[in-house]
């Protein structure tokens, strides 16, 4: 006798096979788990002095990226004394984000964590 639906007023049971039960329960669940969406999240890292070829190649990889309905996660790093830089490297992240804005849009704006800043982006619908 298995309980289907303990909270109910009277509660309701049945007898049928156990084994099965759990079975058809597991791939209840697995159904519900393979439909929902997973969200991946790519990382690109530049540098407060990141050149223009450079700074081109990684725009279209997250492009590329953005097109395929990942986040982007946009990161200057700073090494060293090239912390003073910090207005270069959120002009970096705002420069970005202006050239990738028909594929995605600012999730979160440059924010200073310890020696990176980033920004997040995510694809548009």
């Amino acid at each position: 006798m298995v309980e289907i639906q303990p909270n109910g007023n009277p509660p309701v049971c049945k007898v049928i096979d156990y084994k099965k039960f759990l079975y058809e329960q597991k791939k209840k669940a697995k159904e519900i788990k393979a439909k929902t969406a997973k969200i991946v999240v790519k990382e690109i890292r530049l540098g407060p002095n990141t050149d223009e070829h450079d700074f081109n190649f990684k725009l279209k990889h997250s492009i590329k990226f953005l097109q395929e309905n990942c986040k982007v996660k946009v990161d200057v790093f700073f090494k060293g004394r090239s912390i003073v830089y910090k207005d270069q490297g959120e002009l970096q992240l705002l420069k970005f984000a202006q050239e990738v804005a028909e594929y995605g849009k600012v999730e979160q704006m440059p924010k200073l964590e310890g020696k990176r800043m980033i920004m997040i982006l995510s694809p548009k619908k």
